[in-house]
């Protein structure tokens, strides 16, 4: 079975979408998905610079449509067998199962980034990935500091989340055998800093009538499948507050016997921890159009 990746936060890069243009109906694509979410994507994904395309408004949108685009483009996708998406990248992943309409994700996700941005600049805040060490003894370190277990990543990464002093603590006294790395992002996400953002997409989510998805799908909650439309849309509202587990996403992908794993556009960060934590299972992160062949062919392979 053959499994689609959507990304979250922290992917998109400055011209990321420049190659996409080159397809047929892009450039419309994309004015249609940017008045859904509220934000020029066309000018985002193709000039604006890191700082600009860093703010969570623009590039929580930003992030979703460039997926969106990504599979719609993707030959065969009707050979994918299930779906799952990192933090933002669900929205994503419940559009590639159905659950919701481009327009839906679109609109849900512009929601999402103002309400998290909003959230963000109430309180100084961030996010740190601590690398390797013992998990135990991590989860320990930060329990110490106050900080929140954010992203559980696999392959020896979780994020840490909270108030900027801790952070730097932390970074100043890690968990011996780790690394701690500041990431860019505006606030601590998925913790309880995020609480009034939740109220807001709950709000936005309630004008929503959600399918059932159309093939498997898990959720960032617990790694578990869901087969609710309406559930898949509780879990994504509440999610904004709650730890992402990644890493039992990708537990299931092995126990589920996945026997390959398609990133979407801006791809890198999901291959990369799955060639650590699923040693053998072969990807192929679109980053342009000229990965769409290679995606293919996995998926012809996985029907044949």
């Amino acid at each position: 079975m053959i499994v689609v990746v959507c990304p979250g936060q922290g992917s998109q890069t400055p011209g990321f979408l420049t190659p996409w243009l080159e397809r047929d109906g892009a450039r419309e694509s994309l004015d249609v998905l940017s008045q859904a979410a509220g934000v020029d994507l066309l000018a985002a994904g193709t000039e604006w610079d890191a700082d600009a395309i860093r703010d969570t408004k623009v590039a929580q949108p930003l992030i979703v449509a460039a997926s969106i685009l990504a599979w719609e483009s993707l030959p065969l996708h009707e050979n994918v067998g299930g779906v799952a998406g990192h933090s933002v990248g669900e929205i994503a992943a419940l559009r590639a199962a159905s659950v919701l309409t481009s327009d839906e994700a679109m609109r849900l996700v512009g929601v999402r980034g103002r309400a998290m941005a909003d959230a963000a600049a109430l309180e100084p805040t961030g996010m740190s990935a601590v690398i390797g060490g013992d998990e135990a003894a991590v989860i320990a370190r930060l329990a110490e500091l106050d900080l929140t277990p954010a992203n559980y990543n696999g392959a020896g990464q979780i994020v840490a989340a909270g108030a900027l002093p801790a952070l730097a603590e932390l970074s100043a006294s890690p968990v011996p055998g780790t690394r701690v790395i500041p990431l860019q992002v505006a606030g601590a996400f998925h913790t309880r800093f995020m609480l009034p953002a939740v109220e807001r997409l709950r709000d936005a989510a309630d004008g929503i009538v959600p399918n059932d998805p159309d093939r498997l799908l898990w959720t960032n909650n617990d790694g578990s499948l869901i087969d609710s439309g309406e559930r898949a849309l509780d879990l994504l509202v509440g999610q904004v507050a709650h730890p992402v587990r990644w890493d039992l996403c990708m537990a299931s992908f092995a126990d589920h016997e996945v026997t390959g794993i398609i990133e979407l556009t801006p791809a890198g960060t999901l291959t990369g921890l799955a060639k650590r934590a699923l040693r053998g299972v072969p990807s192929v992160a679109v980053k342009t159009p000229d990965d769409l062949d290679a995606a293919a062919a996995l998926l012809e392979g996985a029907s044949a």
